[in-house]
């Protein structure tokens, strides 16, 4: 019998993601450890490892599973909300643990078709809801952009991962500031 058809293969498989996302909800990143899953689900460490061989895959899968609320519902003016919505991004890139699922979860998605899938329904949700957000501001005249909506959500997200995956550094204000500019011309209030 195929290991991932077995019933018991996914019904542990189901019960540590299960545990792993109560444990990222209640807790944080931080908490999402082999043991702490393993004693959540009420299955052994071996088990966990089994599934997720490491900790920050384990992590990557049960951030895929939880409902994603940045850049959804903008406000007006978006300047505004777009600022708080990176700075939220950039806080979040900011914690060890988030940086290395993102870095994680890209690289792994070379090489690994069900990462690559959940990477690409991250990007594509992300920059749709951005770039969505963006045309309407442009359709009521709060900004001109320079180049397409799907750039545009491009050049204002690269900067803050680039900084926190790769630098390793917070993305502050001022480069936040630098990548909204960047898009186009805004309005002024």
């Amino acid at each position: 019998m195929n290991t991932e058809t077995d019933p018991r293969f996914r019904r542990s498989r189901q019960a540590i993601l299960s545990a792993a996302r109560e444990l990222l909800l209640e807790k944080g990143p931080a908490a999402v450890t082999h043991a702490q899953v393993a004693e959540r689900a009420g299955v052994g460490r071996a088990t966990v490892y089994r599934h997720w061989p490491r900790a920050d895959q384990l992590l990557a899968e049960a951030m895929a599973t939880v409902p994603m609320p940045l850049l959804d519902n903008p406000t007006i003016p978006t300047r505004e909300w777009l600022t708080r919505e990176l700075s939220t991004l950039a806080q979040q890139l900011d914690l060890a643990e988030v940086r290395a699922v993102a870095a994680t979860l890209a690289s792994t998605a070379l090489w690994d078709e069900r990462m690559d899938a959940r990477r690409a329904q991250f990007a594509t949700i992300l920059a749709g809801r951005l770039a969505t957000a963006l045309d309407a501001a442009q359709a009521r005249g709060e900004v001109s952009l320079a180049m397409s909506s799907r750039d545009a959500a491009a050049l204002v997200i690269g900067p803050i991962y680039y900084r926190s995956t790769i630098e390793h550094l917070p993305a502050g204000p001022a480069l936040i500031e630098a990548a909204i500019a960047t898009i186009g011309t805004w309005a002024t209030s």
